[in-house]
């Protein structure tokens, strides 16, 4: 399998959707701007952020797809697969409606939670991100659905069905926002509120369709708790801390933020993790979606040597692509913030105040998505425990590390204990796949690594000086900041590469070498 050409379909539908994730959040800066209708709306959208990181590309992905392989193994065909789908299905369906009923009863203890009950609301504020809550909490049963669905499909390498289903969710918060914002930033903020569960109901819609189109036609059955389906649920709950602990660590620091700082630290977080997750989305998601399937059908096969291949291939790609990610988002942190968010109710404080947490999450971006791509050597032999061991010793650190960060540098202090956090993560995920066996670094990989990190200096120093002549263009028309943004991104990239031939991270016959794979017929 050729994992350039998969994660380039993979990852142009994830880049599709990531920027129309920037242009919905552009529209939220311009008509909610970074006050408290603005921490209520991001306090009621986290939810489903986490429970999509937990679950749709998470815990049961990690799950599923392992033993839905395996049934198709054992039997030959794909009918049997698709019977343990129902059968998931089945008790599925009715624990996610009774969830959803309980979450909308509970949304006030869940929302105080979430946002520590922010920093001295009233009581009419509180009510209103209570509401919020109660309108997004359904979008997490239907991302549950959709997560089914998609981890049958990817099974089928039909990655780009899934791939761009939040393309849906971000069309439905940009329509919401473009066609019924009002001059009130409460109202346009129940308006996106609203729109995140029409977007799921999209989501699921699209899943289904393809699902049909592609021969999969799931019935619902009565629920049974069969041995199958007991094992499933049994992997998905540690899987869930497991694939989830940045999306923890970021619900723990939004929390703190939300009742030790001003009104504004949230919005200023979440706009900083919302540029942060753009390469994330687009290398690590993509990555961890390819891998998993790929490497469970490799040990399966008894192909344990090209399974660590994949995984090298999968670590080398990972820091080709973020290593110059992180740089460029740490030194330029400001000018990309001010591009993109600083118009309408959006400030100037607003932009150095935002682009400063941006550069402290920048810290882990390789981390962040090293773990992606690390964690599918456990769930693929069916082992989801031993990640949650880790997320759990990652999620102390962030905690701790967040109460000594917020009083001495405030709202950086979240950002910077995510990213520490994820530090400590990967190292305890590299460790022990290497002691098991499982993984360690070849030759290519161990050649790369040092020079990579020596052409992303370099395009580093260069976009330095590059940000300083566009910075009149950031503040212009909506055409002079897309071009500026466009300069910056294409020179610092082209950079990039001239440094990577320069030092040998790659040569040219690396490029003659991926340009024959990818004009090469499908194969595995």
């Amino acid at each position: 399998m050729n994992l350039v050409r998969s994660l380039t379909s993979v990852g142009g539908l994830t880049l599709a959707s990531r920027m129309l994730a920037l242009v919905r959040d552009s529209l939220q800066a311009t008509y909610v701007g970074a006050g408290f209708a603005s921490d209520a709306f991001l306090v009621a959208f986290r939810l489903p952020n986490m429970f999509r990181s937990f679950f749709a590309e998470g815990a049961f992905s990690a799950a599923f797809i392992p033993m839905f392989n395996r049934k198709v193994g054992e039997e030959g065909n794909l009918n049997a697969g698709l019977i343990f789908a129902e059968r998931a299905l089945a008790v599925l369906f009715p624990v996610l409606v009774a969830m959803t009923a309980f979450m909308i009863l509970a949304a006030w203890p869940i929302t105080w939670l979430l946002s520590g009950g922010f920093n001295d609301p009233t009581p009419q504020q509180f009510e209103f991100a209570v509401l919020l809550s109660r309108i997004t909490i359904p979008y997490l049963a239907l991302i549950s659905l959709v997560s089914l669905l998609g981890g049958i499909l990817n099974s089928l390498d039909r990655y780009w069905v899934n791939a761009a289903a939040p393309i849906l969710l971000n069309i439905a918060m940009i329509a919401g926002l473009w066609f019924f914002h009002g001059d009130d930033p409460y109202e346009t903020a129940r308006v996106q509120a609203i729109s995140v569960t029409v977007g799921g109901a999209l989501q699921l819609l699209w899943l289904v369709l393809a699902c049909r189109s592609n021969g999969v036609k799931l019935r619902l059955r009565p629920p049974r708790l069969d041995d199958d389906v007991r094992r499933l649920f049994k992997l998905i709950v540690p899987a869930a801390a497991g694939a989830g602990a940045t999306q923890i660590n970021l619900v723990i620091s939004t929390a703190l933020a939300g009742s030790l700082l001003a009104p504004g630290a949230i919005s200023y977080i979440y706009y900083a993790d919302r540029l942060n997750q753009l390469p994330l989305g687009l290398i690590g998601i993509g990555l961890g979606t390819i891998l998993l399937p790929t490497i469970s059908r490799q040990l399966a096969r008894g192909e344990d040597a090209q399974a660590m291949d994949t995984q090298n291939r999968g670590v080398e790609l990972a820091l080709f692509l973020t290593l110059p990610a992180m740089v460029a988002l740490i030194v330029a942190a400001e000018p990309i913030v001010r591009g993109l968010f600083q118009h309408g109710e959006f400030t100037a404080t607003d932009t150095r105040l935002c682009a400063q947490a941006l550069a402290a999450f920048s810290i882990g971006l390789p981390s962040y998505v090293l773990v992606k791509v690390l964690t599918p050597g456990f769930y693929a032999r069916e082992d989801t425990r031993t990640p949650v061991r880790f997320a759990t010793a990652s999620i102390g650190i962030n905690i701790l590390a967040n109460l000594a960060l917020i009083p001495t540098i405030g709202h950086v202090g979240p950002p910077l204990a995510t990213a520490l956090a994820s530090l400590v993560n990967l190292g305890l995920l590299y460790r022990a796949l290497r002691a098991r066996g499982h993984f360690r670094a070849d030759r290519q990989l161990s050649r790369r690594l040092p020079r990579l990190a020596v052409a992303a200096l370099l395009m580093g120093a260069a976009i330095y000086g590059l940000d300083r002549l566009l910075n009149p263009y950031l503040t212009g028309s909506v055409l002079e900041r897309i071009a500026a943004l466009a300069v910056l991104v294409a020179g610092g990239g082209a950079i990039y590469g001239a440094a990577c031939f320069l030092t040998g991270a790659f040569r040219p016959s690396d490029l003659k070498a991926l340009l024959r794979r990818r004009s090469s017929p499908k194969t595995g």
